[in-house]
């Protein structure tokens, strides 16, 4: 007898695709906020170190909201985005990917500025002494020394984004087959007489993931202590 059944299945595979495509979209924004974080200096640096630690400290009801006001059909980025492209994004996957997004970013940045912060800038200067552009320095230098700490934000990003639920809900509310993740599919068995063993299931799922995402993670985060350190 399989684990899960078809719903169950159907909700892990929509899960892991939000998860996925969440983490692959916000990596770029992710490692240029890093960067500015850890090595800009400029105005308003504390404001925006502010704004990118927000999901973690609003509700997620609040973010969820706040992303059906601005990229729902009446909102004003939504409203261009589905008269200039013809997307969707409210009570859609891609809705769901972008509210995982939004709340993933904060763990994702915090992980890389920490790698980005331990690197030492002695080793950056030797090699700009050497002729190397601002760019090589980067591509030759310091993108190998945090390599270890971007891997380890995806994976903290991707574990936090399989287990959204409150901004998810809000935004693309809980479809079977097109925006039920697992935690909103876990709620949803739980409403139901009967569903507490289909919950249970999804529930020894999340918490599989999730560990097996934290330990990736620590084990990313030594590496990066090591390589710095020299050892």
């Amino acid at each position: 007898m399989d684990f899960l059944g078809p719903e169950e299945w159907q909700a892990v595979a929509l899960s892991l695709k939000v998860a996925f495509w969440a983490t692959l979209a916000s990596l770029p924004f992710g490692l240029g906020l890093a960067l500015l974080l850890a090595r800009g200096r400029f105005p308003g640096r504390q404001v925006l170190n502010g704004l990118v630690h927000l999901p973690l400290i609003l509700p997620p009801v609040v973010t969820g909201y706040l992303l059906l006001l601005t990229f729902g059909r009446r909102g004003p980025v939504g409203g261009l985005l589905e008269e200039w492209f013809g997307i969707v994004l409210a009570f859609r996957w891609t809705g769901a990917a972008l509210a995982a997004a939004i709340m993933a970013l904060p763990l994702m940045v915090r992980a890389m500025r920490l790698a980005i912060e331990a690197v030492d800038p002695k080793l950056e200067q030797a090699a700009a002494t050497l002729g190397a552009s601002r760019w090589k320095v980067f591509a030759t230098v310091t993108l190998p020394l945090i390599a270890p700490g971007i891997i380890a934000g995806a994976v903290l990003a991707f574990a936090k984004a399989m287990g959204e639920f409150g901004a998810t809900i809000t935004f693309v509310s809980s479809i079977p087959g097109q925006t039920r993740t697992v935690p909103s599919a876990i709620y949803a068995f739980l409403q139901v007489p009967g569903g507490e063993e289909a919950a249970m299931r999804l529930v020894v799922v999340s918490v599989t993931l999730a560990m097996g995402a934290l330990l990736l993670s620590e084990w990313f985060a030594r590496r990066v202590a090591r390589r710095i350190s020299g050892r």
